[in-house]
């Protein structure tokens, strides 16, 4: 322990970072409808365990509660709002006087866990079957029960204890949005832009990949009184995607990379992943796919497990590195913030081209109730952008209303989000940031992709209207408002 530790711990009444870790076993009962895709997919097997894993921090003095963050990265694809709404209400009936607003949820974004989206007022896309299946309202209830218990064992189980934070890099995630000429225009796409996601690199019309890509990893550390580490968080900009298509239960890459990290240091290790501003990124290579492979192969190693590897590399050699440089008495200030962004305008042409893709899915399921399985997430998809049109038409300025938080821990900001959010958005409030280092955190809430304006311009899926409730105009807004409020942390104003 460094001498600025001991030395503040003769002081009476210096303030105290008291933290406390919890984690939740989420796995569902079999079998049960998993997410992430367009068609329903009944998951029969379990490969790894979902879990939530909870931090809670606490700044004190005398005894007394300054301000506190409590964090819970699920093994999920997003989080409802109304699920966020149940748990915090459950916690408060445990804890009176607990601010429940101080409690945020994040996912992973893995594509093999339960489908949480419920009835027709949530954009419901899954025939479930009503028999021999979990039904998504169980699976809710259990899953609010189990996070909230979890948050409530943490908050009774912190103690005083030190926080370091570092970076490194690996190379995770790579840029998903292919760019082709203009030749390679076609007509009768969503777009008659030029990019596509996960578009063939091995062609004349390839021109570039549409995006910077991000291999900063971000970490924090945290050891309890006795120097045993409790706890860490890793921010990788990249959703956990590798196994997405699996009809299984399966906690992608974060899963391997909590495993090996506990057998490093320890089963007591909370593990929080943060998926970080990654809309238009991917672990999956655009090109030298063979090369890949080959490495792959004399490693015996799975992509998987290749990835958890290089993120596993990336926290050892940061962890020795700022180990004895831990601080107890630091800054905690955590603001919650609701941003009214404007929606994406629905152009007519967008609204008569979703209108008539409905129509065509609607007129399948009609004809076959069984195509459904494959088709409605479609039908629904295109649906909601004819309701989005018609709330646009009695209010030109509608808004989408959501909920931020801005953390400063020490010298670093935290920042959350609700979408799928553009590389490009997170870069720039990195760049703008006065902390010395930002955490940027996507997916705290439901999900969502939030293009720029040149993925708009290039069209393609996530980034048509489909894709989208909010444009570059309310990204950019997000970026200014997320940056001024990180400033003002750092300005004591």
């Amino acid at each position: 322990m460094s001498i600025f530790i001991l030395t503040l711990s003769t002081h009476l009444h210096a303030k105290e970072l008291n933290i406390g870790t919890a984690t939740a076993d989420i796995t569902p009962a079999l079998p049960v409808a998993v997410c992430g895709q367009f068609n329903l997919r009944i998951a029969e097997t379990i490969e790894t365990p979902l879990t939530a894993n909870v931090l809670v921090l606490e700044s004190s003095e005398s005894n007394k509660t300054l301000d506190l963050a409590i964090m819970v990265s699920c093994d999920l694809v997003g989080i409802p709002n109304e699920l966020v709404k149940k748990i915090r209400a459950e916690v408060q009936k445990q804890i009176p006087g607990l601010d429940g607003e101080k409690i945020f949820l994040n996912a992973t974004h893995t594509h093999t866990a339960p489908v949480l989206e419920n009835g027709p007022e949530s954009n419901f896309r899954y025939p479930i079957p009503k028999e021999g299946v979990l039904q998504v309202e169980e699976y809710q209830n259990f899953f609010v029960q189990r996070v909230a218990d979890a948050i409530i064992k943490a908050w009774e189980n912190r103690s005083s204890g030190s926080v370091s934070w570092g970076l490194s890099h690996a190379a995770i995630a790579y840029n998903r949005r292919v760019v082709y000429s203009e030749k390679a225009k076609k007509p009768g796409q969503f777009s008659n832009g030029t990019a596509q996601m996960y578009g063939n690199t091995n062609t004349p019309d390839f021109m570039n990949l549409e995006g910077i890509e991000d291999h900063d990893v971000n970490m924090l550390f945290f050891w309890d009184s006795t120097d045993k580490l409790v706890a860490m968080t890793i921010n990788v900009p990249c959703p956990s995607q590798e196994v997405e298509h699996r009809l299984a239960v399966n906690a992608d890459f974060w899963h391997p990379v909590r495993e090996s990290l506990k057998q490093r240091f320890g089963p007591q290790l909370c593990v929080l992943g943060w998926t970080g501003a990654s809309g238009d990124q991917s672990p999956r290579p655009m090109y030298r796919k063979a090369a890949e492979e080959r490495m792959l192969k004399l490693r015996n190693l799975s992509r998987m497990e290749e990835i958890a590897r290089r993120i596993v590399l990336a926290v050892e050699e940061t962890y020795e590195t700022v180990k004895k440089d831990r601080y107890t008495d630091v800054e905690l200030a955590h603001k919650v913030e609701i941003l009214p962004l404007p929606m994406r305008k629905v152009t007519e042409k967008e609204y008569l081209f979703s209108k008539s893709e409905r129509d065509k899915y609607k007129a399948q399921i009609d004809a076959n109730p069984e195509a459904a399985k494959q088709v409605l997430t479609s039908m629904t998809w295109n649906a909601d952008v004819l309701k989005r049109y018609e709330i646009q038409q009695k209010n030109p300025d509608a808004k989408l209303e959501t909920e931020v938080h801005i953390l400063r821990i020490g010298d670093i900001a935290i920042c959350t989000n609700q979408f799928e959010l553009f590389t490009d958005y997170g870069l720039r409030i990195q760049a703008r940031s006065a902390a010395l280092q930002t955490f940027v955190i996507q997916l705290a809430g439901p999900g969502t992709y939030l293009p720029t304006k040149k993925a708009v311009n290039g069209g393609g899926y996530s980034a048509i209207i489909q894709s989208s409730p909010v444009g570059p105009i309310g990204g950019q807004i997000l970026v200014d408002s997320t940056v001024s409020i990180i400033n003002q942390l750092f300005s004591g104003k």
